[in-house]
């Protein structure tokens, strides 16, 4: 009973968004909300759907972003993209809270495989997204975004990914450690090398940046974990609710903050973004193939590549006084990167790998 009538609100909401588009009305943008927030509640009571209810409440939360965006610009005085810097430090300290110091021994058990994973990812994807962006002949920034996104280390939730696509997940959680602990080296040279034609790129302020936002704070959470995990439940469980609601508002301030470039290259940005994920997840797991890796660590190694952190891309762009422009792929890299990996996940879940058939 309770899903037939979830799709049927779904549907009847969809068919009022649609009739409400073209007319004069301020009730358009919430009625996508309570579309996709209703979606949220069909996904989360499927099995093989569950993966979606996360992107689902981040696309509710955009497209009130895209039709009121004054909301989430500014409040009072206060300008809301300040909150960006903060919220990473927070998520990139809650990763650091997860690992302990016997994980990251575990690079010095597989060094070749891990390093295998962290080269695919530092050479894959930059040079995916700096030809794209000359390909498409986007605005500089703009460009430099996608570019910028391509640069950054892998996402947080390519762990979870290869979880649920029966990868090799502790060599997920070492490539996505070691590639993260390395971004202060690898993401402004990289940056430097590729982009700096179309924005400025100072290496040494962008190398410092990314260490406050990502060295620090995953240093400081290894330090908690070691010295206070479990001592502190009450932070354990609400440490992973926090990195989500996080993630959701700085895509939801970015959005509003580049409304106007989003309205004007949004449809080909999106399909930018969409190439330059799908051939990191097609290209990291090939590399891994003609390598000679297991099933599992290619499917590992496919996600590590392809899904990246797209929240250290956002406050880089804020630091480099952009975040509307620079920052507008990150914005449109997050939910397709989730849609996208939840997707391929689901598909390798059905199949298990030729590794772990007994026979």
């Amino acid at each position: 009973m309770f899903k037939k009538v979830t799709y049927l609100t779904a549907g009847l909401l969809l068919l009022a968004y649609i009739v409400t588009i073209n007319a004069n009305t301020n009730m358009s943008g919430w009625l996508l909300m309570f579309f996709f927030l209703n979606l949220t509640l069909i996904f989360r009571n499927t099995k093989n759907l569950q993966g979606f209810s996360f992107t689902s409440m981040i696309f509710a939360a955009v497209s009130l972003a895209m039709y009121y965006p004054h909301h989430f610009v500014q409040i009072g005085g206060f300008k809301l993209s300040g909150l960006i810097i903060p919220l990473m430090q927070i998520i990139m300290f809650g990763m650091g809270s997860e690992l302990s110091l016997k994980e990251l021994s575990e690079v010095l058990k597989a060094p070749k495989t891990i390093a295998v994973g962290v080269v695919c990812h530092y050479v894959i994807m930059p040079l995916i997204g700096f030809t794209i962006a000359m390909v498409f002949d986007f605005p500089k920034e703009i460009a430099a975004g996608i570019i910028l996104v391509g640069c950054c280390p892998s996402g947080l939730a390519s762990n979870v990914m290869s979880y649920l696509a029966r990868a090799n997940l502790a060599l997920s959680i070492s490539v996505t450690a070691v590639s993260t602990l390395l971004a202060p080296l690898f993401t402004p040279l990289l940056m430097r090398l590729l982009a700096n034609k179309l924005v400025p790129v100072d290496f040494w302020s962008m190398a410092w940046d990314t260490t406050k936002v990502v060295l620090i704070p995953i240093l400081a959470g290894v330090l908690f974990h070691a010295l206070l995990k479990g001592k502190v439940k009450w932070m354990d469980r609400i440490m992973p609710l926090i990195s989500m609601i996080g993630i959701g508002l700085i895509i939801v301030v970015i959005t509003a903050s580049g409304r106007g470039s989003l309205l004007k290259v949004g449809p080909l940005l999106v399909v930018a973004v969409l190439i330059h994920n799908i051939l990191g997840y097609i290209m990291g797991y090939w590399s891994g193939r003609l390598l000679r890796l297991p099933e599992k660590d290619c499917r590992t190694i496919s996600l590590e590549v392809g899904m990246q952190n797209a929240g250290l891309a956002s406050g880089l762009a804020l630091f480099m006084k952009a975040v509307a422009t620079i920052g507008l792929a990150s914005a449109v890299f997050g939910p397709i990167m989730n849609v996208t990996g939840s997707s391929l996940a689901t598909w390798w879940h059905g199949r298990i790998p030729k590794d772990d058939i007994i026979e």
